[in-house]
């Protein structure tokens, strides 16, 4: 039955963008987050100048681009945790510019960081017990009265072991988090992000820093979001990892969106390949395009000699 629906949710997701046209800021038909007209500036740098982009609701959406493109400043304006200069975002219809990142990630929207923010003094149940919101045990008065918060606690507890589990990080449960390896911190920050049982999981360079054993285990994790209902949009260098998961991609090159389309015709882009790839200054040559450089540089030479002649 999960294989079934796994299937279902996929193709439902490749469905959506199979004719959709191949242009930055393509209007999506179920979008949960809508952008527009975003500008993040530092001195006399634009970092960010997003005009219009739509992630669409279900899929896996990676965010690629050199480094300098604004990715993570992007994110950072999305999630409340940096200040856009102009602009407005909404998710689910909510307008979300200026709202502090406490309550972005209340109203559903959480990401998780290129760097990880595990809190290394504290045990592993403990981190993923900071990810619940509105505890009640918080407030100094309900907190005088265990009766109030307990239950709450418990709960809070039970749904913390069981996302545990799900990523294999029970063993670990009483560990303090400062002892985990990179990869086993992107995990716990992953699952501690579901804690408040989001709709869009936003991860930055999710697989950055992870060792090979841990890879195929966070992607497993990454493309069962969607199928537990979610909605992903995600930062990326490796182009196999967004080949493999991405339903859509969106390119950005200095803080714009400059092209989007599946990840399967992407990287043959004119756009992406000038901007991203930059295939004339870095790809290997194809046997055609080497031989045609041979024959130029033949014919360069050849002229010089008769130019010497004269």
């Amino acid at each position: 039955m999960h294989a079934e629906t796994t299937t279902d949710r996929k193709a439902a997701a490749l469905a959506v963008f199979k004719d959709m046209p191949r242009e930055p800021g393509v209007a999506k038909p179920d979008p949960i987050l809508v952008v527009d007209n975003v500008v993040r500036r530092f001195g006399g740098l634009t970092a960010v100048d997003v005009k219009h982009v739509e992630i669409q609701r279900g899929s896996i959406t990676a965010l690629i681009g050199p480094n300098g493109a604004g990715k993570t400043t992007f994110f950072n304006q999305l999630t409340g945790f940096d200040t856009a200069d102009s602009g407005e975002w909404t998710f689910n219809g909510r307008r979300m510019n200026g709202v502090p990142a406490h309550k972005v990630a209340r109203a559903g929207m959480v990401r998780t960081f290129q760097l990880t923010k595990a809190l290394s003094r504290l045990t592993v149940l403990e981190n993923m017990r900071l990810g619940a919101q509105g505890q009640s045990g918080e407030s100094f008065w309900q907190a005088l009265l265990p009766f109030i918060w307990r239950s709450q606690e418990d709960e809070i507890t039970s749904r913390a072991d069981e996302l545990l589990a799900r990523f294999k990080l029970d063993a670990k449960r009483e560990d303090f988090a400062g002892s985990l390896s990179g990869g086993q911190r992107k995990l716990l920050e992953m699952a501690r992000a579901l804690m408040v049982k989001p709709e869009l999981v936003m991860l930055d360079e999710p697989m950055a820093g992870v060792n090979p054993a841990l890879t195929q285990s966070l992607l497993g994790h990454v493309k069962d979001l969607r199928e537990q209902g979610m909605s992903v949009l995600f930062v990326e260098h490796d182009m196999d990892m967004v080949r493999d998961i991405s339903d859509w991609v969106i390119v950005m090159a200095q803080g714009a969106v400059i092209a989007e389309g599946p990840p399967d015709t992407i990287m043959s882009d004119e756009r992406v390949i000038d901007a991203y790839l930059g295939a004339h200054h870095d790809a290997p040559l194809t046997e055609s395009e080497l031989e045609q450089q041979l024959q130029e540089a033949e014919e360069a030479l050849e002229a010089e000699i008769e130019e010497d002649k004269k």
